[in-house]
């Protein structure tokens, strides 16, 4: 039997969990994305609170007229300068079960860009 999709990304996610989690040295910067959205966020999880997030409903990315890969990566070009106000350089990625590609990679690419460091 065929499993869904969503099981089987919730077995990837807390494979990845069990080896990945954010310090205060280095936090997790954590994916989450929907249809039509993307959301990330900076994640202490020895003290489990989120450190910095932003999203593509935020009001600089949200006004903007671009597709989802273009929005993705100002996400994290915006994630990126939160981190610099927030004091935080070096993350860990957690790509959330999802695969490295396309929407995920562009995230990722805006968020070294903007100068985290992974």
């Amino acid at each position: 039997m065929s499993k869904s999709k969503s099981f089987q990304r919730s077995r990837i996610r807390r494979r990845i969990r069990g080896k990945i989690s954010g310090t205060s040295e280095r936090p997790r910067l954590s994916v989450f994305r929907s249809n039509k959205q993307i959301y990330c966020q900076i994640i202490d999880d020895s003290t489990g609170t989120t450190l910095v997030s932003a999203g593509s409903l935020d009001k600089d990315i949200a006004s903007k007229v671009v597709n989802k890969t273009e929005q993705a990566k100002l996400v994290g070009q915006l994630l990126a300068e939160k981190a610099k106000e927030a004091e935080v350089e070096i993350v860990t990625f957690d790509r959330g079960g999802y695969v490295y590609h396309g929407r995920i990679k562009a995230l990722a690419e805006g968020a070294r860009e903007g100068g985290l460091k992974f």
